[in-house]
Order: C-alpha cells, then sequence, then structure tokens
C-alpha cells in the first residue's frame, strides 16, 4: 500500500521541481572553479520557476576560509550526495513495507524482521552488530570518495573536481579484489552524448531533492500522526527516535564505548 501510495505522489510532485530541459546549464559547465553566481544558473535549469533560493546565504559563507569556488563545490556535492541516500532510503522504504529478504540475517539463523513490523522498527529489531556493519561499510565509501580512488591525477571536489563524480574502484580491483563501480559497472553509458549526460545529471539532483521530501514525508506521518494526511491511511505509528538510530540497542556512546573497549582489549593482547 505505501509503495501504490507513493506512486500516486510522485506525478503531482514531480512537477513541482522539473524545469525546461531548453533552460537547463549544462552541469558540467560548472565543475571547474565553480563560484556562487554558477548556482543561479543552475538552479534556472532545475527549477526556472523557484530559481536560486538560498535563506542561509550558504553560498557566501567561504566554509573554512577556502574561497568561494571551494564552498560552492562542497555545497554541490553534499546535495547529491543527499539526494542519492534519499533515493535510496525512499525505494528500500517501499520496498521494505512489501517485502524482506528470505535467508538467514544471522549466523545463528534469525530471520530478518517482517513486514508486519513499520521500516523504523524493522531497523529497531535489527542486531546492533548489523547496523555497525552497515555503518563500517558507508564509512569505507566515504573514505574511498575523500581518496579520489587512489588517482592522484583526480581533483577533490572544492578543489575544481566535478561534485556527485564518485572514483572508480579500479584500484581496489588490480589489488585487492573485484568489485564493480557504483555507478555504470558495465559501462552502458559510456556513449551518452554530453547533452543527454547533462539533462540527467540535472534529472538526478531534482529526483533527489524530491526522495528527500518523500523519504521525510513517511518518517513524518509514522513519527507524528495526521502530519501526512495523504498517508494516514497506511501510516504505522512509531514512538521510537528516527534521529537516534541505536536507541533500540543502547545509546550510540554506549555503543562507541564498546567498540572501544573491544579495540583497547585486541591492542592489549597484540602487544603482550
Amino acid at each position: 500500500m505505501k509503495l501504490a501510495a507513493s506512486l500516486l505522489l510522485l506525478p503531482s510532485a514531480v512537477t513541482a521541481f522539473v524545469g525546461s530541459s531548453s533552460r537547463a546549464t549544462p552541469v558540467t559547465s560548472l565543475a571547474a572553479e565553480p563560484e556562487p553566481a554558477d548556482l543561479n544558473a543552475l538552479a534556472k535549469g532545475l527549477n526556472p520557476i523557484l530559481g536560486f533560493y538560498d535563506p542561509l546565504n550558504l553560498a557566501d559563507a567561504d566554509f573554512w576560509q577556502k574561497g568561494d569556488a571551494a564552498t560552492v563545490g562542497f555545497l554541490r556535492q553534499a546535495e547529491i550526495k543527499h539526494g542519492r541516500v534519499a533515493m535510496a532510503a525512499f525505494v528500500g522504504y517501499c520496498t521494505q513495507s512489501n517485502f524482506v529478504f528470505p535467508w538467514a540475517n544471522t549466523l545463528e539463523g534469525a530471520p530478518f524482521p517482517g513486514t508486519d513490523l513499520s521500516p523504523e522498527q524493522q531497523w529497531d529489531a535489527l542486531p546492533g552488530n548489523a547496523k555497525w556493519q552497515i555503518i563500517f561499510v558507508i564509512g569505507l565509501l566515504e573514505l574511498w570518495d575523500e581518496a579520489k580512488g587512489g588517482d592522484p591525477e583526480r581533483s577533490h571536489y572544492m578543489k575544481g573536481g566535478r561534485p556527485g563524480d564518485y572514483p572508480s574502484f579500479q584500484l581496489f580491483r588490480d589489488e585487492v579484489h573485484p568489485v564493480l563501480d557504483l555507478y555504470d559497472p558495465f559501462g552502458f553509458n559510456k556513449k551518452q552524448s554530453q547533452e543527454k549526460k547533462d539533462r540527467r545529471l540535472l534529472m538526478e539532483i531534482n529526483n533527489g531533492r524530491l526522495a528527500m521530501l518523500g523519504i521525510f514525508g513517511f518518517l513524518c506521518a509514522d513519527t507524528i500522526p495526521g502530519s501526512v494526511p495523504a498517508l494516514n491511511d497506511i501510516a504505522i505509528p512509531y514512538s521510537g527516535d528516527v534521529m537516534a538510530p541505536f536507541a533500540a540497542n543502547g545509546s550510540f556512546f554506549t555503543e562507541v564505548a564498546a567498540v572501544a573497549d573491544v579495540a583497547s582489549a585486541v591492542s592489549d593482547v597484540t602487544t603482550v
């Protein structure tokens, strides 16, 4: 039901974000040393009606005194990344509401939490170790991105690199183990025209913005009854704290302390 409702809501919501492709500014033109003024052009391509909207004046904040280009690069990278996470979260929420993996969740053979629970409740029902494994993998992906995939010729997104351009795992494949790239692992999009690539990049940002509204709509509907009238009939009340991912297994700091204790014990053993 949540998947069906989401699909029904998408067409009306998309019209608020999709701009005219004829007015779209090529994203690649903003890759090298972008300035705050470039964000105005990008905003017109994304949504010619709303245009540039920056009520907190973040584009002029000069983060870490690195200059305008670095600040804009950081902001664009942050939005693209958050949009991608939101898209994955939205699809995951719809999937978890209707389907769970049929195989065992733990080495002891315990199954995955069922669809009788909301996605928030399913997360709470996961063992703490399973949550830490997910956080650990996400951390490794972040490090690989910040390390530019081990390519010394690649520019960081705050130093003229393309925001949202995740590095290839080629070095990892060569030195460690075969693994597919996150984007276009089979090379289907290599022959796309630049115009099509630019248009699809704008579409990705718009879809990411819509997904951020969508996933928070689900969370609000479950945690604040009546806050999203369109989802009243399918929302599953949740009394937990969606901003405290380790609350069901102990506080975040308790988990960190436990991990630190284990690391210290391992260190002591290896020292002896």
